[in-house]
């Protein structure tokens, strides 16, 4: 027992901090301490590819959209692809196999292809497949990467050379997806593929719903027109957290030389409009994606640019990570 009359007024005043503490301590010892997570974001959404499927520079144009690359020799644009990774269970996905996959992958799995557990294709069109081809011996000769393909998709492959190859010599082992039917790839992670109206010369056409533990993104690089569809894109944007969906062209004024019924994708100004009666909260939600070379979208100087982010949406941005 402290006996405060012995005590000088500083010394009181130390056996009192130190009579305090103990008295707190005694009281808190049934509190548990808050833990903190090292990684809070478990499963992360990556942009590898912003680009329609021809890129940029394209080939054949003669614009000042992609003259400027023309003349430096190189790009730093790439075809769309997003990279899915679950970080706590160190598994690495890819969604398309874009013409840019060398890059795409060295951005995902830094090279290390043994770290990719599959890749998933939305359809048949070469920007969104044509990258496979370096998975055959001619290039990286990998070892049964999983394909997840729908049915026509996978239909495909197994009926076309060079792809039917890739099967023989083992470079990848199919894996058969079908329209919304979950895929659980990990305990934190899922994707369900949805098809959606498109030119389906090859194979049907799907976008990709990807569930994280604490958010949910959706995927949706190519379609035709939204009234095309039996779902409700408003809807759907309701109900997720991110949607990176056809931004191909911006308006009707893109295309000068070809007959725009044989492209019928959504114009961005046309999502704006069918998008208006949403709220701010679900307007930030959407990132266009899969811009043409002829988009002025792409340019953050535009006019186009500006009167996206005006109304409350967003230009997808290659490299930005997204937390599931």
């Amino acid at each position: 027992m402290i006996n405060f009359k012995t005590l000088t007024f500083l010394n009181r005043k130390i056996a009192f901090f130190c009579l305090s503490s103990l008295l707190l301590l005694n009281g808190c010892q049934k509190i548990e301490p808050r833990v903190y997570k090292a990684d809070q974001s478990v499963v992360e959404v990556k942009i590898l590819g912003t680009l329609q499927d021809g890129g940029m520079p394209h080939l054949g144009c003669k614009k000042d959209c992609c003259k400027e690359f023309f003349e430096k020799g190189y790009s730093n644009k790439r075809v769309v692809s997003l990279g899915v990774s679950d970080n706590k269970e160190k598994r690495n996905y890819l969604i398309e196999a874009s013409p840019d996959i060398s890059v795409q992958l060295n951005d995902l799995v830094h090279d290390k292809l043994e770290t990719l557990n599959g890749i998933f294709i939305t359809h048949a069109h070469i920007g969104h497949y044509s990258g496979l081809i370096n998975l055959g011996r001619e290039v990286a000769h990998t070892s049964k990467i999983p394909l997840y393909l729908m049915p026509k998709m996978t239909d495909f492959i197994l009926s076309n050379g060079p792809w039917d190859q890739l099967i023989e010599l083992k470079n990848i082992e199919l894996k058969k997806i079908f329209n919304e039917i979950e895929e659980k790839l990990t305990e934190n992670l899922k994707i369900t593929p949805l098809q959606v109206p498109h030119r389906d010369e090859y194979s049907e056409t799907v976008g990709f719903k990807i569930i994280g533990p604490n958010k949910t993104a959706l995927f949706i690089p190519d379609i035709d027109k939204w009234g095309k569809w039996d779902k409700s894109i408003r809807e759907l944007i309701t109900q997720v957290d991110y949607a990176f969906i056809d931004g191909t062209f911006y308006d009707a004024n893109e295309i000068n030389n070809r007959d725009i019924s044989e492209i019928p994708h959504p114009f961005i100004v046309e999502s704006l409009e069918l998008f208006k009666s949403l709220d701010a909260l679900n307007r930030k939600k959407v990132y266009f994606i899969h811009l043409n070379h002829t988009n002025p979208a792409i340019n953050k100087e535009s006019k186009a640019y500006k009167a996206i982010y005006s109304k409350g949406y967003n230009v997808a941005e290659l490299g930005r990570v997204f937390s599931l």
